[in-house]
């Protein structure tokens, strides 16, 4: 029969092995807590388009450069009654204040796409607040009424760029549908971008300094309308009250209703 015989050195090993393995147990467990902490942070994604059964689609324009063709969008719009959504920067509405006050004059939405058309994501959280709420003053300032949509430039986000917005009571708009009129392709071009990729909610971006958009707008309302869709503002497209937005962007109403009767859209933040 062997005898085992337990001296101090060998207990003093033991110890150290036993807390060694303890501390390893510990470590491992605060590592997945840590993992499934991260795993569970919800990520904000901003409105792309909205989940509808109504035939209607919403055309923006961004506006951050230049001002040669906006009275000639304007007076196409109006010669199809359409009316559609602007995202002013604010340093745009600093040189061309008589065109913010004729944009909404003539019953267009007219929302926010930052105070200097900065990258939203290499900004602070304070900086981002002060990029949202200078413009909307500069726009409530001309318009009498303050922005309830915020359009990120160069579609730049984050969960800090979406909640941001969210804290000032307004809904962070993308878009699902792109002209890419900012490429200058020719106008026939820029309405196959359009009538190719358009569906029930759909949000189409352009932009009023593109060289060919001016060109292209008549056949890209006609064809859009021929297909059977009505153009209304954003405002008018977002459905109000409770809601949810999927993996691909799309705004889905849990409670409420459409805001297509209401002349002003009442924002509510997703938790």
């Amino acid at each position: 029969m062997k005898l085992f015989i337990i001296t101090k050195r060998t207990i003093i090993c033991l110890t150290i092995c036993l807390f060694a393995a303890v501390l390893a147990g510990v470590i491992s467990l605060g590592a997945v807590a840590q993992t499934t902490e991260t795993a569970a942070e919800t990520r904000e994604i901003p409105i792309y388009c909205v989940d509808t059964q109504e035939k209607k689609v919403a055309i923006s324009f961004d506006a951050a450069w230049g001002n040669e063709q906006t009275e000639q969008l304007l007076d196409i719009l109006d010669k199809y009654n359409v009316k559609a959504t602007f995202f002013l920067v604010g340093q745009w509405v600093d040189k061309y204040p008589d065109s913010v006050k004729e944009i909404a004059k003539r019953g267009h939405d007219v929302e926010n796409h930052s105070n200097t058309h900065a990258y939203m994501t290499q900004l602070s959280e304070s900086e981002m607040n002060t990029e949202i709420t200078e413009c909307n003053k500069k726009i409530e300032t001309l318009t009498g009424k303050c922005p309830t949509l915020f359009r990120a430039p160069y579609g730049d986000y984050n969960n800090p760029v979406v909640k941001s917005v969210k804290e000032n009571n307004m809904y962070c708009i993308q878009w699902d549908v792109d002209s890419l009129d900012w490429k200058d392709p020719s106008p026939q071009q820029i309405v196959k971008n359009i009538t190719d990729k358009i569906d029930c909610g759909s949000i189409i971006l352009m932009h009023n300094g593109a060289t060919n958009t001016p060109e292209a707008l008549p056949t890209v309302i006609e064809s859009i309308q021929a297909a059977g869709y009505k153009i209304v503002p954003i405002s008018k497209i977002i459905p109000q009250g409770e809601y949810t937005i999927d993996a691909n962007g799309m705004m889905h109403i849990t409670s409420g209703e459409s805001s297509e009767s209401t002349k002003q859209t009442e924002p509510t933040t997703n938790n």
